[in-house]
């Protein structure tokens, strides 16, 4: 007889990435658990104008639909046809396009709001169970079980897991508990996030500029509406976040130039400090970290999410292959093959918008030349452009079956 508190796998945290895992795994016969500290069943509202948006990279759009869900999300995104990188009052400038890849988008633009409800709905119909709100009291080792103590409706209960999977976020406690250990690098940078109109057609092209205090992001929207990510220093951020909106629109519009026209309205403004987090290791005895709880990134080209995706989708691959062998999926050869494909993604994407950020912030005169130098060649090299748009779409990740698009299960 099944004892009814021992689990195959245990998910803490209900978020985007924890709730696609539950989703990707939901037609094996795995008896899973997702513990989330905030309310699960929310009550569906359409999005409003200041709701979170993500970009969905082309890779993240083949794993949601080897997951099934894809249908669902594509009705409510907005395609990036065009990505245009420019150096702020420099010379430099380069423009991806969705033929350098070869697909009908190099991305897309979604909010959380709506990505989170599509989840919830499909893990809803699923025999997943969902604990929430609850709250991880204690975590211990127990005959080759990870015993999880949750207090929930203020009730203390017990579920015993093969395996531990940790995806509760940047500031993990549980990861913590433990004895991960996360290395952190300041940026000294802020990232002011807000909701903006132009007054010209965005035409589905996002515009990704360096500046002096650091790179400024506008994602296309519907209804020609645009996602601005702004990043200052801590000291300007402080300032501009107490400015009126006529005097932040005026000093955005003289950042970003007129190539979308006039500014003529901004939403509610929200400011995150930037940070580098890396966990290492990313596996303890039955417990693996993933998503922002292994990698917070700079949201520097939009890559936090996929990454954490591309997660999921090696995890489902090691998980479904042990399972189906007969194998213990909480093992550590297991949990080893997990970190042997993804750990090389992980490094790659870390440089990368870790050098992005160094690189651009150096005012250094021959580096400065030499930056925009290179802006111009991958412009101007088809070979050398295909090569970083496949990186910067994570084709160059672990091919498991979700990143080619096919169900795992």
């Amino acid at each position: 007889m099944t004892n009814p508190n021992i689990y195959d796998m245990v998910i803490l945290g209900g978020g985007l990435v924890g709730a696609s895992l539950a989703s990707a795994l939901r037609a094996t016969s795995l008896r899973i658990a997702v513990i989330e500290a905030a309310p699960w069943f929310t009550k569906h509202r359409p999005p409003s104008y200041d709701d979170r948006v993500l970009v969905l990279s082309y890779s993240s759009q083949r794993i949601f639909t080897g997951i099934g869900i894809w249908e669902q999300i594509v009705p409510a995104a907005t395609p990036i046809q065009q990505i245009h990188v420019s150096d702020q009052g420099h010379f430099g400038f380069t423009r991806l396009k969705n033929q350098d890849l070869g697909t009908s988008a190099l991305g897309h633009v979604v909010t959380a709001l709506h990505l989170g409800q599509v989840l919830q709905a499909t893990l809803n119909t699923s025999s997943i169970e969902i604990w929430a709100p609850a709250q991880v009291v204690q975590i211990q080792y127990n005959n080759q079980l990870i015993t999880v103590t949750v207090n929930q409706n203020e009730q203390t209960q017990t579920l015993s897991t093969r395996l531990l999977v940790i995806a509760d976020g940047g500031r993990s406690p549980v990861r913590q508990q433990l004895g991960i250990t996360s290395h952190e690098v300041d940026y000294q940078q802020t990232a002011i996030i807000a909701h903006v109109t132009p007054s010209s057609p965005h035409q589905q092209v996002a515009y990704e500029r360096f500046t002096a205090s650091g790179p400024l992001a506008l994602l296309p929207l519907p209804d020609n509406h645009c996602s601005l990510v702004w990043t200052k220093t801590p000291a300007q951020a402080k300032t501009i976040m107490a400015w009126n909106d006529s005097a932040f629109l005026s000093a955005l519009q003289q950042e970003f130039g007129w190539r979308l026209g006039q500014f003529r309205h901004v939403g509610q403004r929200h400011a995150y400090p930037l940070r580098l987090v890396r966990a290492q290791p990313l596996t303890r005895s039955r417990a693996v970290v993933i998503g922002n709880a292994a990698h917070t990134l700079h949201p520097v080209a939009g890559q936090g999410l996929n990454l954490g995706l591309r997660d999921v989708a090696s995890l489902v691959e090691t998980v479904v292959n042990s399972w189906q062998n007969g194998e213990d999926i909480g093992s550590a050869t297991t949990l080893q093959r997990y970190v042997a494909w993804q750990q090389p993604d992980h490094q790659r994407l870390i440089n990368l918008t870790d050098q992005l950020i160094n690189v651009f912030a150096n005012t250094l005169p021959p580096l400065v030349v030499l930056r925009n130098l290179g802006l111009l060649m991958i412009d101007s090299l088809p070979p050398l452009k295909k090569q970083f748009v496949r990186q910067m779409a994570g084709m160059k990740s672990y091919p498991s079956r979700l990143v080619r698009g096919l169900p795992r299960v």
